[in-house]
């Protein structure tokens, strides 16, 4: 039984494509989900921009916490990033989440501008990028934020705006590198079953990753949330209660997003899934 000691989140995973996402992120919230997450591809132009999204909604809904699945790096400059999460939390009343990533199709960021990087390349700005965004939200010192890398330069900024909640970043990572940095630096790790090597069979050894590099670093791994996105799901609702249940007791997943922009299905998740997974882990938990 492994429990990384959060609460189980259950939520959405929306494609950005206009008046029809914010139609399904309004349905999630009114249903009762904890989360709505939109895909970044700032290069994709059937798609309206992520970020501009991520705000209209925030303005639309009333509980519902609101994050990027995963943001796209190299298009979004950390420090600007940090402002613009900050000032979108505050707005919000504090709904904001910051997930994160190093940016997987270096032919569509080179074509908006971005700078065309190597794996090992993202890895490192990644790296970089983390620490000038805390630094940015921390408003404890009135030292300027000054960070001198290979890829982000920050000279001088001033801190602030403070979010109004500890936003937490979250990664999407795969490979062992990128699983050592969610354990460094991260908040939480952002994958998709569909693209895990060995589907959850591959839990056990990334969890350990991640554990290892936080327990390196002086962090508990119970710093990280371990969420789980799924592009498709088999079956109905009592099989997919207890897949998460499964996912949640083995592995200590305690975020379950799910794909499909379809309204029926945030429904059926708010209403049936998410109360019936918490009640098989809490039973098998004894809470």
């Amino acid at each position: 039984m492994t429990d990384y000691g959060h609460d189980l989140l259950f939520g959405t995973f929306v494609t950005p494509t206009g008046p029809e996402a914010v139609a399904l992120a309004v349905t999630a919230d009114r249903a009762g989900l904890d989360l709505v997450t939109f895909q970044d591809h700032p290069y994709q132009p059937s798609f309206v921009d992520t970020w501009t999204l991520m705000a209209y909604v925030a303005a639309k809904t009333d509980r519902i916490r609101i994050t990027g699945n995963v943001l796209n790096l190299p298009l979004r400059p950390p420090a600007v990033l940090a402002r613009a999460a900050a000032s979108l939390d505050i707005l919000s009343g504090g709904r904001i989440e910051l997930g994160l990533g190093a940016g997987a199709f270096p032919d569509g960021v080179a074509a908006m501008g971005g700078r065309r990087l190597t794996p090992g390349q993202s890895l490192e700005a990644l790296a970089e990028a983390i620490p000038i965004i805390r630094d940015l939200w921390d408003t404890t010192t009135r030292d300027r934020v000054n960070h001198q890398g290979t890829y982000y330069n920050v000279a001088g900024a001033k801190r602030g705006p403070s979010p109004a909640h500890d936003i937490g970043i979250w990664i999407g990572a795969y490979k062992p590198k990128m699983l050592a940095l969610t354990g460094r630096l991260g908040n939480g790790w952002l994958p998709s079953m569909d693209y895990l090597p060995k589907g959850a069979d591959s839990l056990p050894d990334m969890n350990a990753r991640i554990d290892e590099a936080a327990l390196a670093a002086g962090r508990a791994p119970t710093d990280i949330r371990r969420l789980l996105n799924f592009m498709r799901l088999d079956g109905g609702p009592t099989q997919w209660a207890e897949q998460f249940a499964d996912l949640a007791i083995t592995h200590g997943i305690s975020g379950f997003i799910v794909g499909g922009d379809d309204h029926k299905l945030a429904e059926t998740l708010a209403a049936e899934v998410a109360p019936a997974t918490r009640d098989l882990v809490e039973r098998e938990r004894g809470y």
